[in-house]
């Protein structure tokens, strides 16, 4: 039976929830929510925890502070673990490649992908990215630059990526 500590911290951004496995510190869900039940339905069926407690989320939980307070790298090496099909998947890797900074059009992010043609499937992998932050999704803008949609609003997501234009 796997289990699953989760916490809620305050943040510039509002409160953010990670949700985290027990036995190897994997990010399961997590986002900018005072709900863990929110988080919970997207973890995918075949990761979901047994047991879920509140608790200390140790590095993930230093990780998340430390990037509010300024320091924007230290989500990189925070292991993720996601399930989906294989494109999702490798998007999601992709993801993590974009740094800091230097947001993405949905059609840059296709390329990044090698399918250049994929832009719905690129969108649709951040639209089902249970890990925000640390697959940052909210890195990827529309076309012509704006926004679009963010899980958590775009007050978040304009927040997001002011505090990662510094």
């Amino acid at each position: 039976m796997s289990t699953a500590t989760w916490s809620t911290r305050d943040t510039p951004a509002g409160p953010f929830t990670a949700v985290v496995d027990d036995a190897d510190g994997h990010v399961l869900a997590s986002g900018w929510t005072a709900s863990v039940d929110e988080l919970l339905a997207l973890v995918h069926r075949s990761l979901a925890p047994a047991t879920v407690v509140e608790g200390d989320l140790g590095a993930v939980g230093e990780a998340v502070d430390r990037y509010h307070g300024g320091d924007l790298s230290v989500i990189d090496d925070v292991p993720v673990r996601q399930r989906s099909g294989p494109y999702r998947e490798l998007a999601w890797d992709v993801l993590r490649t974009v740094p800091a900074g230097a947001p993405v059009t949905y059609t840059g992010y296709a390329e990044k992908t090698g399918r250049p043609a994929a832009v719905r499937a690129a969108a649709g992998a951040c639209a089902h990215n249970a890990a925000a932050l640390f697959v940052p999704c909210h890195r990827v803008l529309r076309t012509d630059g704006t926004l679009g949609g963010f899980r958590y609003g775009l007050a978040v997501k304009r927040w997001l990526l002011e505090h990662e234009a510094v």
